[in-house]
């Protein structure tokens, strides 16, 4: 499938703002988004893309923003040849986690040896947040626990889990890219008992679990964490990450008003995990 790649200039180029300009941007079509320092790196199918609705977007974007953008045309290709050329080495957590494409030959013994095909989603375990929630996850006793992996992407949390002995394993993601790729990947695994959703926190309506993780973005885990812990049994764990060590006062703050008290936290490059408990 051929695509159009368009990069954004932000002006502020704040997290909250590129969220919201990539969450407009899945209204009209576009797929993938990768965060560059200064804007948004976005892909849409070159048959969904048009032009005048971007340009209609950002004429009414909600917030103060100063947005540019230029646009390159992406042939079809192997994403990962792609991976393999420019991005993806094998990366090990701990000493009981090793994290690889199909590609890779020659790559650690371990305990959990994982297969990643990333292609165009993202969450290979080289992001901070990644392999802070993997390096929280492999701390864990989940034999027998049901777990949510919210934001699965790639679904390496939802694979580990299921290694880990959790069942049943349910992963769901908004993006279309991320859960092909998440179904693909457990299937690389031999992971197919876990469940593959596509969608949002709507999703969570009449689910119980006994371990969440929500690797996200601040200002969604804000939003959709009532619908977390609505579906957390009693005594459960939230995991969260996709936010700074700054913004642990909003993230306490709201996991306060709906039961969940912070426990501890992780932290890596100024990026954190966070572990709550339903009281």
């Amino acid at each position: 499938m051929d695509y159009e790649e368009v990069l954004f200039a932000v002006q502020p180029a704040e997290d909250f703002v590129c969220d919201v300009l990539s969450a407009e941007l899945g209204e009209i079509g576009f797929e993938s988004f990768v965060a560059t320092g200064n804007g948004v790196q976005a892909f849409c199918p070159a048959d969904l893309f048009s032009e005048e609705k971007l340009q209609a977007l950002l004429a009414e974007f909600p917030l103060e923003a100063k947005i540019s953008y230029t646009i390159t045309p992406v042939k079809a290709q192997n994403w990962n040849e792609e991976w393999e050329k420019h991005y993806f080495e094998p990366i090990v957590i701990g000493e009981d986690c090793v994290i690889r494409s199909s590609f890779h030959k020659q790559v650690p013994a371990a305990r959990y040896d994982i297969l990643i095909d990333p292609r165009m989603s993202f969450g290979t375990g080289h992001h901070e947040t990644t392999s802070l929630m993997l390096a929280a996850m492999l701390k864990l006793d989940l034999r027998g626990k049901s777990l949510l992996d919210m934001g699965c992407g790639t679904a390496v949390l939802a694979i580990l889990a299921a290694m880990k002995g959790a069942a049943p394993v349910t992963g769901i993601d908004i993006d279309e890219w991320a859960y092909n790729n998440a179904l693909d990947n457990i299937r690389l695994n031999n992971c197919e008992e876990i469940e593959i959703l596509q969608g949002g926190a709507e999703l969570l309506a009449g689910r119980q679990f006994d371990v969440i993780f929500a690797n996200i973005n601040r200002n969604i885990l804000v939003a959709d964490m009532e619908a977390y812990a609505a579906c957390l049994q009693s005594g459960g764990e939230l995991y969260m990450s996709g936010f700074y060590k700054d913004d642990i006062p909003v993230i306490e703050a709201r996991a306060n008003e709906l039961g969940l008290q912070l426990v501890d936290f992780s932290e890596k490059n100024n990026w954190v995990a966070v572990r709550t408990i339903k009281n």
